[in-house]
């Protein structure tokens, strides 16, 4: 066997067959994936602590999104098409079909969590709980594995595992960090992890690249000299603390890999990713592209082996695109109106994953230089291959000449890639003691561990406790979405019921909740079955049912950024979704307030009745003047809900 500590050995060789014999232990990557379950589901544990007994059993969002793809979901669960518009009531059919949206398209996540949840007969709140909670536990699990194969130590593994995602806020330059160290605003919560999208694409994103490591890494043959080492935690010793192991067994395992099954299983992930979100996609797109390119570059043994196994993978991913490209083919125009592409090929090197990739380009060459680490060892590439993705993603506008919100590159998926590339960088140079069982190893990962347990604690109280107030006002108007539950069975198809609701938040998140469509919301655009104008036109409904003027519309449209989205997109309120952001014009206002007021002055039965509306909710001790609303509708009594009162009305 062979001796590590022999001078004469070489490291690489000698670390190569380290791996090879550590046993992953999943106890530890259960350990890991659990604190990351409990993390998702902090928001539900506050809310359920902040309503007591209360609670009327809605789901805590962690981000304002949500409510969107929580009213996917439930039309999915309802059994409506996957062409669904649940804020409109509108659904595919021969007779009325409706183009592509971004759910429709992105639709792998969504039908994991309707099949199951259908068949067991789980509702939209429950089944958006226990899927982040699965998201984040299978997440921290795929993570360990992949530093467990490739740093063959189990605890190092478990404690950067949890790290990538306890940090994975901080490697944005986001979150808590904000408020605990600067005079800043604590937000988002754990970005990567909000509901389903992109929370479901994140297990896969890892396994993804766990499946390329094993593609490309090799275990070198090794002479039959005696190898001592410890620790049974770490699967690597027999009794007599030697691991006896004869060339001819390791050649046969090293010949026998499925790299077949693990080509098929990469493609695999990679198309739940491409179904999932598109910036998932198309960072294991460009994390694919930096590995071809750094072997291509530094050639190790075997190099060409591995370039035909990786473009066996690139042919397949590429095929999972066809598909995909027809349907985007078919989307709807409101997609491009939210999408906000910007045609430039302006670089942008100041993002903070980027910073932490040339981290860990400087950690390698410092490893380099003092020769803890060698370029040709094929896990120092694959950390340089992670390095580089960050660099591609906010820079591959530079060769394509477009750039798409890129800023959910930063948050969502870029910063826990350039997280896992430091954590795999510090073990590389740290590999000397990993393996071994050494008490050191132990207690530093402990730490580590600790580490990321209490900062994701501070994540989860200072990013949450922004949304508290939202919750609570939506988990009161869950009674009112009952009653509409009920009120749906006496109808033929409640899902064409329009309802019209002056409370904002809950008009936002009624569709998740409830079966009919709401008459205007924040999120209503973002699906396709209203043209821009027909959304356009219901906000302006909205307006004037809750009689507001000119002289309203002119400053929502100075102050409220919710007014701002509704009629000029969401590109036009902020500079963080654009790099082409411009604010609005005098001008741009003044020509909208004066169609408004031409539409006000020429509102007509006929407008009234398109939707017509089934129901109007109103919060207790709303004073919203509702002279036009009676103007053409008559109220019924009204019934007290909670803290709403649900009206029955009918056109005059």
């Amino acid at each position: 066997m062979i001796n590590c500590f022999d001078s004469e050995t070489s490291f690489g060789r000698c670390a190569n067959f380290l791996f090879l014999l550590m046993k992953l232990r999943w106890r530890f990557g259960l350990v890991a994936g659990i604190f990351m379950a409990l993390f998702c589901l902090y928001p539900q544990m506050k809310m359920v602590y902040l309503r007591g007994s209360d609670w009327n059993g809605h789901y805590a969002y962690n981000d304002i999104d949500e409510v969107a793809y929580a009213s996917y979901l439930r039309a999915l669960i309802d059994g409506r098409p996957r062409k669904n518009d649940p804020y409109s009531g509108r659904d595919h059919a021969t007779e009325t079909p409706q183009p592509e949206s971004l759910f429709s398209i992105q639709f792998a996540a969504p039908y994991t969590i309707a099949i199951p949840a259908r068949i067991v007969g789980v509702e939209a709140p429950w089944a958006m709980t226990i899927a982040g909670a699965l998201a984040g536990f299978l997440a921290a699990l795929a993570t360990f594995w992949l530093l467990g194969r490739v740093t063959g130590d189990n605890w190092y593994a478990m404690a950067a595992a949890l790290g990538v995602f306890a940090f994975g806020t901080l490697a944005a330059g986001e979150g808590a960090v904000s408020e605990v160290f600067f005079d800043g605003f604590s937000y988002p919560y754990f970005p990567g992890f909000r509901r389903y999208i992109p929370a479901l694409g994140m297990p896969a994103f890892f396994l993804f690249v766990g499946l390329i490591w094993k593609l490309v890494n090799r275990q070198l043959p090794v002479s039959s000299r005696q190898f001592p080492v410890s620790d049974s935690d770490n699967g690597l010793v027999s009794e007599d603390g030697e691991a006896q192991l004869a060339d001819g067994a390791l050649r046969q395992q090293v010949s026998s890999n499925p790299h077949v099954a693990y080509s098929l299983l990469a493609i695999a992930s990679f198309a739940y990713c491409v179904y999932t979100y598109f910036y998932i996609w198309t960072t294991a797109a460009a994390f694919l592209g930096c590995v071809f390119l750094v072997w291509l570059i530094e050639r190790p043994e075997g190099w060409k082996e591995d370039i035909k196994r990786l473009s066996a993978v690139g042919v397949g991913c590429v095929g999972v695109l066809v598909p995909y490209g027809y349907l985007l083919s078919q989307r709807g125009e409101t997609l491009d109106h939210i999408q906000l592409l910007v045609y430039t090929r302006m670089p942008d090197f100041f993002r903070f994953p980027e910073y932490l990739g040339f981290v860990v380009l400087l950690l390698i060459i410092v490893g380099i230089g003092f020769k803890l680490i060698q370029l040709k060892d094929r896990t120092v590439l694959f950390a340089l291959s992670l390095s580089l993705v960050a660099f591609v993603i906010f820079n591959q506008q530079i060769l394509t000449g477009r750039s798409l919100q890129p800023i959910h590159y930063q948050v969502f998926i870029g910063n826990y890639v350039a997280a896992l590339a430091v954590f795999l960088a510090v073990g590389l140079l740290w590999r000397s003691k990993l393996g071994q069982g050494r008490t050191s190893v132990k207690i530093i990962s402990s730490i580590m561990l600790f580490t990321a347990v209490v900062w994701g604690i501070v994540e989860c109280h200072y990013t949450v406790r922004v949304l508290d107030e939202a919750n609570i006002e939506r988990d009161k108007g869950m009674l009112v979405a009952k009653r509409l539950e009920e009120l749906g069975k006496q109808a033929a198809d409640p899902h064409r019921q329009t309802v019209l609701s002056f409370d904002g938040i809950f008009a936002d998140d009624m569709p998740s909740v409830a079966p009919q469509n709401i008459l205007w919301a924040r999120h209503q655009h973002v699906f396709a079955g209203l043209s821009w104008e027909e959304s356009k036109e219901r906000y302006y409904q909205q307006l004037y049912y809750s009689g507001a003027t000119e002289k309203t519309l002119d400053w929502l449209l100075k102050n409220d950024f919710v007014s701002q989205i509704a009629l000029f997109g969401w590109g036009r309120h902020t500079d963080r979704l654009s790099v082409d952001s411009k604010p609005l014009s005098y001008g741009e206002v003044a020509d909208e307030v004066a169609k408004f007021g031409h539409f006000v002055r020429n509102y007509s039965r006929e407008q009234a009745a398109r939707p017509l509306l089934a129901y109007v909710i109103i919060g207790n001790g709303d004073t919203t003047n509702r002279a036009n609303l009676e103007k053409w509708y008559e109220l019924g009594e009204g019934e007290h809900v909670g803290a709403h009162t649900i009206y029955s009305v009918r056109l005059r």
